[in-house]
């Protein structure tokens, strides 16, 4: 399998994976701190979204990096291939996101 699509499913199980695991743990800290889990797990899930992205990335500046070289440099094909790696990013986050919204709606 090419780098390029070991990375792309790597980043997009990484961001699903801190979507869901910093919302299980949240929802545990909530039930030691005697909050509502399910309450504050639909928080979380929210608020750990832009989180999760940037953890799946590897922080910003390789990202902007890339970014500035495809503009100025047209270096294109690796310019599609960081919009690739974001919306994987994304798609993980957001199905962390759905997987808790809809966990939380059953109960």
């Amino acid at each position: 399998m090419d780098k390029f699509w070991q990375t792309l499913i790597l980043t997009f199980f990484v961001a699903l994976g801190v979507n869901l695991g910093g919302c299980f743990l949240g929802a545990l800290g909530a039930v030691l701190a005697r909050r509502p889990p399910l309450h504050t797990m639909l928080e979380l899930a929210g608020e750990l979204k832009i989180w999760a992205l940037v953890a799946a990335l590897g922080g910003t500046f390789g990202v902007i990096k890339v970014f500035e070289a495809g503009v100025f440099d047209k270096q294109f094909f690796d310019l599609i291939k960081q919009l690739l790696l974001i919306c994987g990013a994304f798609l993980g986050t957001h199905l962390g996101y759905l997987i808790i919204i809809s966990l939380a709606a059953n109960r």
